[in-house]
């Protein structure tokens, strides 16, 4: 188990590296000069070129680079042209903004999936099947944007339930912060929900088929013991990598959701930073998001050796 996490971590580290590259090349594409940007409107060539002397902008494309993967592996991610604060310190806040979304979200969405995607595949072809399928189908059809408009409109408007603007942190209020998050969490667990019953239905049903489950049947073991003991263990193991593309995906800025319900969230501070053409919040942004999916979907391929332990075997 050891060296399957060993093997599996070394390769996580060239994508990382990778990435970073792919993101720094891609915004050095980006027509403008950072160094100009934090100048304004000041007509000061000495000023302009002491600037680009510092961010590095006057040297050979691949020192950039190096320059700053250097800086970035010592934690240093650079400051805001926009707001002139170090950017690992905009980040954080962000990002504990959208992981307090996204978390209770996908777990929410987790809890209501896994039994009803079970009990539709046991259920094949029913009328309850057909219900499951089609509710789900519905969720995962509506746009999320409309569907927390729809929240925003009936909860917080009509029923005057939960605030429809601003945001109060948890750490500061947890009682009121909450409530800026209720919409939200559901809106975005509704809408996952979806994805995942179809998944779990149509993994059971791929476990139901095989031989050694007609064979614990033959045995006169209960529905319940043989889905519980044999089916779920093994029909998770694919939805268990779902779960993690999404949760990663989603951590990465659930950028509908947060704009919608006005939440300061990462998805939402990456496009406000490339609209002010912030250089260096954008490559943060854009780096921290990288990270975070591949360090989710890493955990979630060494979890999903112990649904699998064959896994461990692959590659």
């Amino acid at each position: 188990m050891i060296r399957y996490v060993a093997r599996r971590v070394t390769l996580a580290i060239p994508t990382l590296l990778l990435a970073s590259a792919i993101i720094f090349f891609m915004v050095r594409l980006v027509p403008g000069d950072p160094a100009q940007l934090m100048l304004g409107e000041v007509d000061n060539p000495a000023e302009l070129a002491r600037l680009r002397s510092q961010m590095m902008l006057d040297r050979p494309i691949w020192e950039q680079f190096l320059g700053w993967l250097g800086r970035v592996v010592s934690g240093d991610l650079g400051s805001s042209i926009v707001q002139q604060r170090p950017v690992g310190d905009i980040l954080m806040p962000a990002f504990g903004v959208t992981a307090s979304l996204v978390i209770p979200a996908v777990t929410l969405a987790v809890l209501l999936a896994i039994p009803a995607g079970s009990f539709a595949a046991r259920k094949k072809d029913s009328a309850l099947d057909t219900g499951i399928m089609a509710l789900a189908t519905t969720f995962l059809s509506i746009p999320s944007f409309w569907l927390g408009l729809i929240f925003l409109l009936a909860f917080g408007v009509k029923l005057d339930l939960f605030p429809v603007v601003g945001y109060v942190s948890l750490v500061e209020d947890p009682a009121e912060g909450l409530t800026y998050l209720i919409m939200p969490v559901l809106a975005l667990a509704l809408i996952e929900t979806g994805v995942l019953v179809r998944m779990v239905r149509s993994s059971t049903l791929d476990v139901l088929s095989l031989e050694y489950v007609t064979h614990a049947r033959a045995k006169g073991l209960s529905e319940a013991t043989v889905m519980r003991r044999h089916v779920l263990r093994n029909a998770i193991a694919p939805t268990w990598t779902m779960i993690g593309l999404t949760l990663g995906a989603l951590l990465g800025g659930a950028v509908v959701t947060e704009t919608v319900f006005t939440l300061p969230g990462l998805g939402r501070l990456m496009v406000d930073s490339i609209f002010a053409r912030d250089y260096p919040l954008v490559q943060g942004c854009m780096l921290l998001i990288t990270s975070v999916y591949v360090v989710v979907n890493l955990l979630i391929e060494i979890s999903h050796s112990l649904f699998d332990p064959g896994a461990r075997h692959e590659g």
